[in-house]
């Protein structure tokens, strides 16, 4: 039962436990049994798409949200997957299909690509979100709403 407070809206504080379902009912992520997750809506903790699905919800509610790729990690690319030389990776690194790897952009961010195929000359490379292309059923138990700071 929602405590009649402040509700999700831009700059608004959030804590809450949240689960993550991909189509076949495999849990990807959940906060439940541990320490939720706080956010302030709009920083980036969450994708936008995600943030929309649970505008207006209060403190107390608890909901279980289905979305869509297009909200949530959107859709797999193929030219997100990349064959590598073996060489740019060090030599000591034992490489396999399921690892997560880091690589910088020459912007100098870190994004992780996941390792799907190791050859002695190439390694193939997912920079895929590992939960892009699925529809997610999300379950949410809001604990606390703040309202955000305005302008």
């Amino acid at each position: 039962m929602a405590d009649g407070g402040a509700r999700i809206a831009p700059g608004a504080r959030v804590r809450m436990h949240y689960e993550i379902r991909l189509e076949d009912g495999t849990v990807a992520d959940s906060s439940f049994g541990g320490e939720p997750l706080e956010f302030t809506v709009g920083d980036g903790t969450l994708v936008e798409g995600l943030e929309q699905v649970l505008m207006g919800l209060a403190g107390g509610e608890r909901r279980t949200l289905r979305v869509g790729p297009e909200q949530a990690f959107g859709y797999r690319v193929e030219g997100y997957v990349h064959e590598l030389p073996r060489a740019d990776f060090p030599p000591d690194m034992a490489l396999e299909p399921g690892l997560v790897v880091g690589f910088a952009t020459p912007g100098g961010e870190e994004i992780p690509g996941a390792i799907v195929e190791v050859g002695e000359e190439r390694v193939k490379v997912d920079f895929n979100h590992p939960l892009a292309g699925h529809e997610l059923a999300l379950t949410v138990e809001v604990l606390e709403v703040r309202a955000g700071e305005e302008g």
